[in-house]
């Protein structure tokens, strides 16, 4: 990549930014927090839904701002409503509180969610280099993992008694770190062909509806992602704190298993570049579907067992840091320019839909444990992996 240029800047800009964002010291014990609080797995996966409630509220407004405004003024909203949402989580006592910080934090991700995608890949157009939008998403996404290496050891260890002046710390450990980020998105340069547009709301969103019906295959290639994901990712690391305590392992040493899930998840994603040079994107994707159903496969039959759950927490690591840089890649080749962050909202939308669906259904079998409940989930992120997608030649 390139020295010197405005596709370096921002992402060198939101690599920091990403890793201040992620100084979320609760993450380690964040489950062990809901059940600490009186949350069960159904209130749980509740909290997830509302979530997706955020995000299916937000995703269309904020995509167009990003189109309008650029993704700078879309970043600075969405960090202010983070750093709201993950305060409220102090005082959440009751569900309610707990509905709302996850709602503010889902609408709160639609000021990044393609607005982030978009920002990038008109900086990389500037110096010629779109073809590079994985290693760049790669790069950026890399971030959250090698923060986790520390934070999340450093939270495990302060909560080692899981008591509430230990969460209380966490948590303001978090939005301190999250103020930061702020500073850091307040230096983001918009590309001079992002924002400015002045196209009616409903035309644009029309404009971004069109160009996926004009390329179907950026759809499937959405949907075979979010079916992968969902269940392999979201739904996974929600339990994979009680499945790592039930299956025997102390809860400081949550973090030193996190910390090193999350440099292995540091390194693939840094290593994309090197992957595509051996298999295509599209075998890279599938590869990594197959991993993620065997790994829940795994869960649901041996989840009593730590090593099963060591290595399901490994696969899924790679999974969820190779996926969405290639998938990126290959949908923002064939998306629009002037439409790119509303084209991205919308797909997300469907995003939404799907874990309103799954999160519903997935709650409903949690009660009966989780062998049904991983099976269920390795049948969905199988459905999603069997989706037939193709690379489209720009």
């Amino acid at each position: 990549m390139k020295k010197n240029t405005l596709a370096s800047y921002n992402i060198r800009l939101l690599f920091w930014s990403e890793i201040f964002g992620n100084f979320r010291f609760i993450q380690p014990v964040l489950t062990l927090f809901y059940f600490a609080r009186g949350l069960d797995e159904t209130m749980i996966l509740l909290v997830m839904t509302f979530f997706s409630i955020g995000v299916l509220f937000g995703e269309i407004p904020t995509g167009v701002i990003a189109d309008r405004f650029g993704a700078k003024h879309a970043f600075l909203i969405g960090s202010v409503l983070s750093i709201l949402a993950h305060g409220l989580l102090i005082f959440a006592f009751d569900p309610w509180v707990f509905f709302a910080s996850s709602f503010l934090t889902g609408f709160a991700a639609t000021f990044f969610s393609g607005a982030d995608e978009a920002l990038i890949y008109e900086s990389l157009k500037e110096s010629n280099e779109e073809n590079l939008m994985d290693r760049a998403m790669g790069k950026i996404g890399s971030a959250r993992f090698i923060v986790s290496i520390f934070v999340v050891v450093i939270g495990a260890f302060l909560a080692k008694d899981l008591n509430e002046s230990q969460f209380r710390l966490l948590l303001m450990f978090g939005v301190f770190f999250m103020l930061i980020q702020f500073i850091f998105l307040l230096f983001v340069k918009n590309p001079p062909n992002q924002g400015g547009v002045r196209t009616p709301m409903v035309k644009q969103v029309m404009e971004g509806y069109q160009a996926i019906r004009k390329t179907p295959q950026v759809l499937w290639m959405f949907i075979n992602i979010s079916l992968v994901f969902i269940p392999a990712v979201a739904i996974f690391e929600k339990f994979d704190q009680k499945l790592l305590v039930d299956a025997g392992l102390p809860v400081y040493g949550i973090g030193v298993v996190y910390a090193v899930t999350a440099f292995i998840g540091f390194v693939a994603a840094q290593s994309i570049g090197w992957m595509t040079q051996w298999v295509t994107r599209v075998q890279l994707l599938f590869i990594t579907g197959i991993l993620a159903v065997l790994s829940l496969v795994g869960a649901a039959i041996l989840h009593t067992h730590l090593w099963t759950v060591l290595l399901a927490m490994i696969l899924l690591k790679l999974v969820s840091a190779i996926r969405y840089p290639v998938y990126s890649q290959l949908a923002n080749d064939i998306i629009p320019s002037h439409v790119r962050a509303t084209t991205i909202s919308l797909l997300s939308i469907l995003d939404s839909v799907f874990d309103l669906v799954i999160f519903t259904t997935v709650s409903g079998i949690a009660p009966f444990g989780f062998m049904p409940m991983f099976v269920v989930c390795a049948g969905i992120a199988l459905i999603g992996t069997l989706i037939p997608i193709r690379q489209t030649s720009t």
